[in-house]
């Protein structure tokens, strides 16, 4: 995959049906869209896969269950710092 070809898949995965999710995602690849675009980040496209509201749950706790895998990502996200 080339890395425009990723930016475009991240871009495109990070529509949600929840607006909340939409600000945090679309500002993280934003800010990141370079380092993404050379791979970066490889957890975040199977955090996409999750749903909304577990997603949005993660956000709201990363240190419980499934979500401590990912948390590293999370915390950067809701920073919005890459």
């Amino acid at each position: 995959m080339t890395e425009a070809v990723r930016v475009r898949k991240l871009k495109w995965l990070c529509r949600r049906g929840m607006k909340e999710l939409d600000v945090l995602l679309e500002r993280f690849i934003t800010l990141n869209e370079a380092s993404l675009a050379e791979g970066a980040w490889p957890e975040f496209e199977p955090l996409l896969e999750t749903e909304d509201d577990k997603l949005w749950d993660w956000f709201q706790n990363p240190d419980s269950g499934d979500a401590r895998l990912y948390r590293g990502l999370l915390m950067e996200i809701c920073r919005g710092k890459g």
